[in-house]
C-alpha cells in the first residue's frame, strides 16, 4: 500500500503531463500537470476518447493507429516517442514531446502517455530565427555598403590613374589621391567598422554561425580597407618629406611584449607568436612609433603568409654595438626571382595568390628603418619561410 501511495504521490507532482488510456483510447486517469496543459478538468476527460486532445489530422486517425498497432504490432509511437500537436480546450494548438509505454495490469493493456511542453522550447527557437534573420538582412545590407565603398574606391583609383597620364609631377597626385581616399573614404569605413561591431554585439547571445561568418567577412574587409589607406598616408608622407623621426628612450622588452600579445589575437587558428630576448640590457633610443609600425607589419605578414597550427618567432636583442630584432615564420616564403624587388613600392612576389596586400608594407619598413639610421635584412626559401633581421646601432 505504502509502494501505491508513493506511485501516486510522484504521478500528481510529477512536472510532465501523465495520460492512461485503456486499449479502445478511453482516458482512464490524468494527473495536474496534463489538466494544466490541456485546461481541462479530471472529470471533462477522463472516460472520453483521448482524441480530444488532438488537433486533426491526428484527431481523426488515432484510433485507427491504435487498432493497427494492436493488430500488427508495429510501433509508431508507442515505445519510441515523437513531437506532436496537442489541443487546448480553448482550441488552441501548442507542440509537446510525447512518449508512451504499454504496460499489463490486472490482465489488459494499459497505456501510459508522458508529455512534455515545447512551447516555449518553440518560442524561443522562432525568436531566434526571427532574430538571425533580421541580423542576416542587417548584414547583407552592410556588406552591400561595404561594396559600394569598394567600388568607389576602385573609381577613384581608376581616376587618379588616368589623371597621371595628364600629370608630371607625380607627388602632386599621390598627395590627391591621399586627401581623397583619407576624407572620402575614412568616414563611411569607421560608420561600418562601428555598426558591425554593434551587430556582433547585439548578436553574441544568438550564437548563429552565419552571422558570426558574416560579420568577419565584413570586419575583415573594413580592416583590409583600412589597411591600404594608412598605406597611402604612410608613403605620402614620406614622399613629401614630411616624416621625421622623434627619438626617445624605452624598454624594448615592455614593448615588444606588449605587440607580441596585440598581434596574438590576430594569429590564425592556433597560430602561436613566440617572444624571447637577449641580453640584460633591455633600454633603447628609437622612435618608438616608428620601430611599432615595422615590427606589427612584419609579424602581420608573418601571420597572412604562414599557415594554421605554426610558430611565428620574434627575438630582440641589445648588445654593446647594436639592437637587433629578427621575426621569421616557415610559411609560403618568397621565390628567388622576386627577392631582389622586395623593398619596392607596390611590389608582390608572384606566390602571393589572392592574399591581400598593397605592395606598400616593405617599402614602407625599410624607408622608416632607414630613417632611424638602421638596416634590414632577410633570407627566405620558398615553403621553407622567410627571417627579417633588423639592426640599429647603439647611440
Amino acid at each position: 500500500m505504502e509502494n501505491a501511495a508513493l506511485l501516486v504521490a510522484i504521478i500528481q507532482n510529477a512536472i510532465d503531463g501523465i495520460i492512461t488510456i485503456d486499449e479502445r483510447g478511453r482516458i482512464e486517469s490524468i494527473n495536474p500537470s496534463a489538466c494544466k496543459l490541456f485546461e481541462y478538468l479530471p472529470e471533462e476527460v477522463i472516460g472520453n476518447n483521448v482524441s480530444m486532445l488532438m488537433p486533426p489530422p491526428d484527431k481523426e486517425q488515432h484510433d485507427g493507429y491504435l487498432s493497427n498497432y494492436q493488430r500488427t504490432g508495429k510501433a509508431h509511437i508507442i515505445g519510441i516517442g515523437r513531437e506532436v500537436k496537442g489541443l487546448k480546450k480553448d482550441g488552441t494548438i501548442f507542440p509537446f514531446r510525447l512518449g508512451i509505454s504499454e504496460v499489463q495490469y490486472s490482465g489488459r493493456k494499459i497505456y501510459t502517455g508522458f508529455i512534455h511542453d515545447l512551447s516555449r522550447e518553440k518560442e524561443a527557437e522562432n525568436t531566434l530565427k526571427e532574430y538571425a534573420a533580421h541580423l542576416e538582412e542587417l548584414v547583407e545590407e552592410r556588406t552591400q555598403s561595404l561594396k559600394d565603398s569598394v567600388l568607389a574606391l576602385q573609381k577613384a583609383k581608376e581616376e587618379v590613374s588616368s589623371s597621371l597620364e595628364k600629370e608630371k609631377e607625380l607627388g602632386l597626385l599621390k598627395s590627391r589621391f591621399v586627401s581623397i581616399a583619407s576624407h572620402e573614404f575614412r568616414t563611411p569605413l569607421t560608420s561600418i567598422q562601428l555598426s558591425i561591431s554593434l551587430v556582433e554585439k547585439y548578436a553574441e547571445s544568438l550564437n548563429s554561425l552565419n552571422i558570426i561568418k558574416h560579420v568577419g567577412k565584413i570586419k575583415g574587409a573594413v580592416g583590409n580597407l583600412t589597411g591600404i589607406l594608412n598605406d597611402f598616408l604612410s608613403l605620402e608622407k614620406l614622399e613629401s618629406g614630411k616624416q621625421e623621426p622623434f627619438y626617445n628612450e624605452f624598454n624594448l622588452v615592455k614593448f615588444s611584449e606588449e605587440i607580441t600579445e596585440e598581434m596574438q589575437v590576430m594569429a590564425k587558428q592556433n597560430q602561436n607568436i613566440i617572444y624571447q630576448h637577449t641580453g640584460t640590457q633591455s633600454i633603447i633610443r628609437l622612435d618608438q612609433n616608428l620601430l611599432k609600425n615595422c615590427i606589427v607589419n612584419l609579424i602581420t605578414n608573418a601571420i597572412k603568409y604562414s599557415g594554421e597550427n605554426t610558430f611565428i618567432d620574434f627575438n630582440t636583442e641589445i648588445n654593446d654595438r647594436e639592437c637587433i630584432i629578427i621575426v621569421s615564420d616557415n610559411g609560403i616564403g618568397i621565390p628567388e626571382a622576386d627577392q631582389i624587388h622586395l623593398f619596392e613600392a607596390f611590389f608582390r612576389a608572384h606566390n602571393t595568390g589572392t592574399i591581400p596586400g598593397t605592395g606598400l608594407g616593405l617599402n614602407i619598413v625599410s624607408r622608416y628603418i632607414s630613417l632611424m639610421n638602421g638596416k634590414i635584412d632577410f633570407k627566405s626559401v620558398v615553403n621553407q619561410g622567410t627571417l627579417f633581421t633588423i639592426s640599429f646601432p647603439m647611440l
